[in-house]
């Protein structure tokens, strides 16, 4: 028996086509926005290393807020700069916080789903994303201002919370301080797969969070010790399993492109919603290649994001997230 020739070009010879049978669909909807809220500024302030991406004061959040909610993202994604450090990061958990202040703006403002970051290291003198003891980071102290950071977040009026610090039993501190201050029904968002990668640069420099060298502490000079080697997939799902056991509402892989191997594997062997962050460096190699003429910035954000969410991806939190949600609103 013989069958007839395959033409797979049938499939692709008119755009109306190639909608019918795309597979996957990029919607707006799909994009959480972070924003970069600043103490120490009383007016918005352009980030030198990534291109169209700015500091935003407290009292300024209502205009960005309003884009946001204009282009029709789901989210934000909030981070903040405070106005003092020290080794401890005492204002991650502060109740007049820059964080907790900016969140409280935000829900009074929006319906926008809110997302906070919970880390030390924006607000730690050294960089480093918990508490510095004996050899290095002192995981299980550090765990208690985590959770305590967490609980702050959620008075604020957070939906999620979304611990970034690679401690171990994270997830689990956090829920049981959720649990315990009232706040059964804020969410997290664990940051599960978390590569230690070259690709944070331009956020380190934004949020002012590069890891110092530590007298007396030669091995922490990186976050190698906490965040995930990039050569390794079976940890990465190990990671994920514990978080989804200790209580996470919604896992993250990050970075995204470089680690599609990572959000197909956990979509295939997790049923938790699946998030993929597009980091500051993913986002700035398009924006400075596209201002050199390089590529075509539009289609470069199109295909990649597609991608992400080809993987396996729910939602890409991503800085392209307004410009994004524009063209496919035009579309």
């Amino acid at each position: 028996m013989s069958f007839p020739e395959a033409r797979m070009r049938r499939l692709r010879k008119s755009e109306n086509v190639r909608e019918l049978v795309s597979g996957v669909r990029l919607d707006a909807r799909d994009l959480v926005y972070p924003i970069f809220v600043n103490e120490k500024i009383s007016a918005r302030r352009g980030i030198a290393g990534m291109p169209g991406q700015y500091h935003h004061p407290l009292q300024g959040l209502g205009k960005i807020i309003k884009e946001c909610e204009s282009a029709g993202v789901s989210g934000v994604l909030v981070f903040g700069i405070p106005g003092e450090m020290d080794e401890l990061g005492s204002q991650a958990s502060a109740d007049d916080g820059i964080v907790q202040k900016a969140v409280r703006t935000i829900k009074e403002k929006s319906n926008l789903v809110v997302f906070t970051d919970v880390c030390l290291c924006q607000y730690t003198n050294h960089g480093h994303c918990g508490v510095l003891a004996g050899n290095g980071v002192d995981n299980d102290r550090t765990l208690e201002l985590l959770a305590k950071t967490a609980v702050s977040h959620a008075h604020a009026g957070a939906d999620f919370v979304a611990p970034s610090a690679m401690m171990d039993g994270q997830v689990k501190a956090i829920r049981g301080a959720l649990d315990e201050s009232g706040f059964s029904d804020v969410g997290i968002m664990s940051y599960a797969a978390k590569f230690a990668s070259s690709f944070y640069g331009p956020f380190r420099d934004a949020v002012e969070s590069s890891p110092k060298k530590v007298k007396g502490l030669p091995n922490i000079r990186d976050r190698g010790t906490y965040q995930m080697d990039f050569r390794s997939v079976r940890q990465a799902m190990r990671e994920i399993s514990l978080d989804v056991r200790e209580g996470a509402d919604i896992v993250m892989v990050k970075p995204a492109l470089p680690y599609l191997d990572v959000i197909a594997a956990a979509r295939r062997t997790f049923a938790t919603p699946l998030a993929a962050y597009q980091v500051s460096g993913e986002y700035s190699m398009i924006k400075l290649a596209a201002e050199r003429g390089l590529m075509d910035e539009k289609k470069a954000f199109l295909e990649t994001m597609t991608a992400i969410r080809r993987a396996g991806a729910n939602f890409i939190i991503t800085y392209a997230a307004l410009e994004v949600a524009k063209w496919l609103n035009e579309n």
